[in-house]
């Protein structure tokens, strides 16, 4: 067998190892992936609380690192405790929306009086409201029993991050190749940390917009609504068509006229369109890098093996593969194929080398 179809088919093998091992073993990781985010959430936020002007002072760092894990924990509970609360109330109030969907759906069908007449059951599964409120409390749920793990995770990451690097140090038998990683490490987070928080505020402004919008209109479990907005915006492309969907479905039947249906279903539609296509593309610029199709793929990758986790990770996860494989020569095609426009720069490999070339030629008797 030749040389390079062994690689070939030894690379293919390798691949889809790991992504049978990354989806058996999802009920294990998951909890651990999600206590890496909070983790990374609280740092960000105790160095923003360190920041803060108080004066001459700023908060020490045994100070903001505690606040902003209570604060993390604390709207987490909040907010764990309010959409559990709206999913109680809407499944409580599913059958009668599920009888309005199917008189509103009949009552068009006449008014259409289309020769070869159907119902809703067969565009639609049978129960399909009753159906998506418990695939709602099963994520609840599924949630609130691993908390406590990922709360345990949370608290070992935090006891024991100020030995990751000089453990990372150690790794490695010279100095150069410990400072490449370290590039490749702040290179990763960099990225990382500009999509985060320019996603996590775009986020929040939608859920908000999308909250008071209801709430002017008058459609119940606004707040609810408005989470889903929050949390769907961190999904590529389908979270915004889903967050508008669901909404409009329910004003369809809750409404007596399809007045409030067409002004939340324009309204929604509106919000995702400005904040998605005007004001989140001016924010993150090019700094991602990454071809629409291949957010695509990733995004139904991901879906398939860890869920809705996996769709809201999607997108880190590939900048991490993009950025890792521009600085290997052997995986270098893989980064261009990912990227936007082919470009990934030169490998921090390359650049580390050059500067101790050159510095070896300044000092040659060190």
């Amino acid at each position: 067998m030749p040389r390079s179809l062994a690689t070939v088919s030894l690379s293919l093998l390798t691949v889809t190892l790991i992504g049978w091992l990354l989806h058996v073993g999802r009920s294990l990781l998951l909890p651990f992936v999600i206590a890496l985010v909070a983790w990374y959430l609280i740092n960000a936020l105790a160095q923003g609380y360190k920041r803060l002007p108080l004066g001459p002072f700023r908060l020490p760092g045994w100070v903001a690192l505690p606040a902003a894990l209570l604060t993390i924990f604390g709207v987490s509970i909040f907010v764990f405790d309010l959409v559990a609360a709206n999913l109680t109330e809407l499944a409580r109030d599913a059958p009668v929306y599920q009888t309005r969907l199917e008189t509103v759906f009949n009552e068009l069908m006449d008014e259409l009086n289309l020769k070869d007449q159907f119902e809703l059951q067969d565009l639609l599964p049978n129960g399909i409201v009753s159906k998506l409120i418990s695939a709602g409390a099963t994520i609840i749920t599924t949630v609130a029993g691993s908390a406590s793990l990922v709360f345990i995770y949370v608290l070992f990451l935090l006891m024991e991050q100020w030995t990751f690097d000089r453990k990372l140090l150690r790794l490695f038998t010279s100095p150069e190749r410990a400072e490449v990683t370290f590039a490749i490490r702040d290179a990763v987070g960099k990225s990382v940390r500009h999509y985060v928080n320019i996603k996590t505020a775009v986020s929040i402004m939608t859920g908000l917009l999308t909250s008071a919008l209801l709430t002017l209109i008058g459609l119940p479990y606004a707040a609810l609504f408005g989470f889903i907005a929050f949390l769907l915006n961190y999904i590529p492309t389908i979270g915004s068509l889903i967050s508008v969907i669901f909404p409009s479905m329910l004003a369809l039947v809750y409404f007596d006229d399809l007045t409030q249906f067409f002004v939340i279903a324009i309204g929604l539609g509106a919000i995702q369109f400005s904040i998605g296509n005007i004001l989140e593309p001016r924010l993150m610029g090019t700094s991602l890098n990454l071809s629409g199709l291949v957010i695509m793929l990733s995004l139904a990758f991901w879906g398939t093996l860890w869920g809705v986790t996996g769709m809201v990770l999607c997108v880190p996860l590939t900048v991490l593969g993009l950025i890792v494989c521009a600085q290997f020569p052997a995986t270098r095609p893989i980064a261009i194929l990912l990227s936007a426009d082919g470009e990934v720069g030169e490998p921090l490999a390359l650049h580390e080398h050059a500067d101790a070339a050159s510095s070896t030629k300044r000092h040659p008797e060190e």
